[in-house]
Formats: structure tokens, sequence, C-alpha cells
């Protein structure tokens, strides 16, 4: 089973090097491995893809505490790599946080982010931030709540997305490092925005990945770790979308380039090789 303290040691270790860390995100349990196969050290699952994958919606404030931690936590039971989730705005004030914290370190993730986005993100209707004192004392209080100190609180402020404000944005992430944030997280931020600030900001910085960007522009930057929290899920959107058509067109299934021929190294892919060997060494076959 997967050690959530090595985890997070690993993560710590990683972010203390000088590279960037590319982490795409994964949707479900399937996609993690996959990620991990594909030999990404770390691995990421947020609210957009669950609210996407788990229910068919999207993104506006839909997906519960619970039900983000029980996603959260079947992803990082099937894989052996760090996995950071999205701690949403903390799914509730300060006095409460210490739950949310607790719910996602014993689910066995590496860290989560909080963010202070109260309402209007990913749509097109008027973005609320939370006032700096109130997130500053969540992220205190998130630090105070974990257990281990190697799960990663990383504080994301919205301002860039929320009003294009990258002034604002490098005050609120210092004051959250200097609250004890471990990480610091301008979201909606691009590669451009970010080189010439930088040098600005105490802390190590995550960004999530923009159309036109490539990992050379991120690294050049100076983000130390890049989320690409859709990647997954817009390939399986778009491959799955396509069989479909094409299966309707033909009405043969065998004519599905990757998807009956796939079958066997789907099977010893997801294990049914390792219960075959497990059951003849119990005895039960």
């Amino acid at each position: 089973m997967p050690d959530p303290r090595q985890h997070r040691q690993t993560l710590r270790s990683l972010l203390d090097t000088d590279r960037t860390l590319i982490v795409p995100g994964a949707y479900d349990a399937v996609s993690a491995k996959l990620i991990a196969e594909a030999g990404f050290p770390v691995a990421y699952v947020g609210s957009y893809a669950t609210a996407a994958s788990r229910f068919g919606l999207p993104d506006v404030g839909l997906v519960s505490l619970d039900g983000m931690v029980r996603h959260a936590e079947a992803v990082a039971a099937a894989v052996d790599i760090p996995v950071l989730a999205d701690g949403e705005n903390g799914f509730g004030n300060a006095a409460n946080i210490w739950r949310t914290v607790r719910l996602f370190e014993r689910a066995g993730l590496a860290g989560i982010h909080i963010e202070d986005h109260e309402f209007g993100k990913h749509a097109d209707v008027p973005q609320v931030l939370l006032p700096l004192d109130a997130m500053l004392d969540k992220v205190r209080a998130a630090v105070d709540a974990r257990e281990d100190p190697n799960f990663l609180i990383i504080a994301r402020t919205d301002a860039v997305l929320a009003s294009g404000d990258v002034e604002e944005a490098v005050r609120r992430m210092n004051a959250f490092l200097d609250a004890g944030a471990d990480l610091v997280f301008p979201a909606g931020i691009r590669p451009q925005q970010l080189a010439p600030v930088r040098s600005r900001i105490g802390g190590k910085v995550v960004i999530t990945d923009k159309p036109g960007a490539s990992v050379a522009d991120e690294e050049a930057a100076g983000a130390d770790l890049v989320i690409y929290y859709g990647l997954t899920l817009y390939a399986a959107f778009s491959a799955v979308r396509a069989a479909l058509a094409q299966f309707r067109e033909t009405r043969d299934a065998d004519r599905l380039p990757g998807v009956r021929d796939a079958a066997p190294a789907f099977e010893g892919f997801i294990g049914y090789d390792a219960f075959v060997a497990r059951a003849r060494k119990y005895g039960l076959a």
C-alpha cells in the first residue's frame, strides 16, 4: 500500500531541487495510474476534474468536502507516488478548516491548496475574493492543523483570475508565506506575467498550465511546480467522443483502433494478472 508519509518526504525532496516539477492532473484512479506509469513523479486531483468525472457538472462550487476527500483518497490509494489535492477555499472558516486539513491528510494526500476565491471561478459571473486578513487566518489555521509537518499547505490567490491584478497577487502571496504557507499559487497567471515579478515572491510558486505556453516557458518564468490540471481529462474526453462517433458510423467495434485490441494490455495494467497470481498462491485457482 502507498505510504503517505514517505510520499510527503519524497515530494519535499523534489521541491528542494532547482527543477520545475510538472504535475499532471488525474480525473480518476485509472488516469492516476497512467500518470505514474508514464514516469511523472507526482499527480494532482482537482475540483475541476472531480466535478466533471464524478457528476458530469462544471466546477462552480458543487463538490462537497466529503466528496472531494473521497475522490482524492481513491486516486491516492491507486498509485505509489505523491498526490496533491484541491482543498477549494478550505470548505469553511479559519475555526473549522482543521477538519479539512485532517481529512485530506488522513486520506493519504501529500498536500492541498486552499484559495481566497469565494465565488465565481470558471464562470462569467462577478468574482468574489476573501479579504486578505481572513485568508491569512485560514492559512495559519491550516498550518496549525496538520499532523505531519511534511503535509504541504499551498496558499492560492485568485487575484489574477478575478481582476488581472498581478501586483495584488504578489502582495497576497508574500503575506501567505509569512503566515506559514509552504508554497504559493497565483491562479490564472501566465508565464510571461510571472517572470517579471518572480524575484519579488519570497517562496516557491505553483502555477497551472496555459495554452500557448510550453514547459520550457514555465521553467524560464521561475515556476517551481506546474499543475496540468485538465490534461488527462481533456485527452479522455476527446478520445472517447471520437471513438463513439466512429462506432456509431461503422457499427463495428473491431474497426476502432485501440479499443477491443487494447483489452489484454488494459487488463494487465489494471491488475488481473496479479489477482490470478494471488489466487494461485493461496490455493484458490
